[in-house]
């Protein structure tokens, strides 16, 4: 699995929806923009690193200032050019209200509904149908297999084959030459097809296409949708495919703090704890 082209989105208005219900907008302590990332993006981060060094100066650890810094640059930083970079610094005061109303559960989460992720993802067509699970708030924009595949050669690395060794039990070598020469047969029915141009080849190769065929689609969704898939993947029995999609989710800005926060997850952590 891969992916590719990630883009998240609406910081800030997600963040100014947090604080309607108790018109606190006073008390928003966080940063967004567009920033020099000589100048400006320094200056940014760290009038909030101090909001967060003042919150906790009286803890038994002293906060490190560069420490709290660092992380926000390494979290908030959405899109990262030479010159400037689009910035979402969430300050203590917002973490805080937002943790809590993760905490309280839907409705009170569904700020999370509006920060929004757009990612290319490569998966094998039996993924995809577990993650139309996850419908509410999502789109996706796919490659067509009506149209494109006859457009390639055939060949194992058009399938799912990460975790794959013919070397499990089960996996024996007279197997794999069985898996080898069952692709063989979908490439002569491409290459049947392209000769002649007779649908009947396009439809047996439509037919038999296997569920670990890899296809590309633009998916778009949202913090709440990918809680929920975190929450209910995590110990799937297609664990490589689940864990590969986790592990991205933890690349996403305030992953941790707010994707896998309060979510049943053994390594989650808050960004107080890991600052001190």
């Amino acid at each position: 699995m891969k992916f590719e082209r990630t883009w998240t989105g609406n910081w800030e208005n997600a963040m100014y929806g947090l604080r309607h219900p108790m018109e606190s907008y006073a008390k928003s302590d966080s940063r967004f923009g567009i920033g020099d990332t000589d100048t400006w993006l320094d200056d940014e981060s760290m009038e909030v690193a101090y909001q967060y060094f003042e919150n906790w100066k009286d803890e038994r650890v002293d906060p490190d200032i560069d420490n709290i810094q660092s992380k926000l640059i390494e979290e908030g930083c959405l899109q990262y050019g030479k010159y400037s970079c689009e910035y979402a610094f969430i300050g203590p005061n917002d973490m805080d209200l937002a943790q809590r109303m993760i905490k309280a559960g839907t409705p009170n989460d569904k700020f999370l509904r509006q920060i929004f992720v757009s990612v290319d993802i490569t998966a094998p067509l039996y993924i995809w149908k577990e993650l139309d699970t996850y419908k509410v708030g999502t789109t996706a924009n796919s490659t067509s297999t009506m149209h494109k595949l006859a457009s390639t050669p055939i060949t194992l690395n058009c399938f799912e084959i990460g975790d794959y060794s013919p070397t499990k039990e089960g996996m024996n070598y007279e197997f794999h030459q069985e898996i080898n020469h069952f692709i063989d047969r979908l490439e002569l029915l491409r290459k049947k097809y392209l000769e002649t141009k007779d649908i009947k080849y396009w439809k047996e190769l439509i037919r038999w296409l296997p569920e670990s065929w890899l296809q590309t689609r633009t998916w778009t969704a949202n913090y709440a949708v990918l809680r929920n898939v975190v929450h209910w993947r995590k110990n799937h029995k297609l664990k490589y495919e689940w864990d590969s999609f986790i592990q991205w989710c933890k690349t996403l800005p305030y992953a941790e703090e707010l994707i896998f926060y309060n979510n049943g997850y053994d390594e989650e952590y808050k960004l107080h704890d890991l600052l001190l």
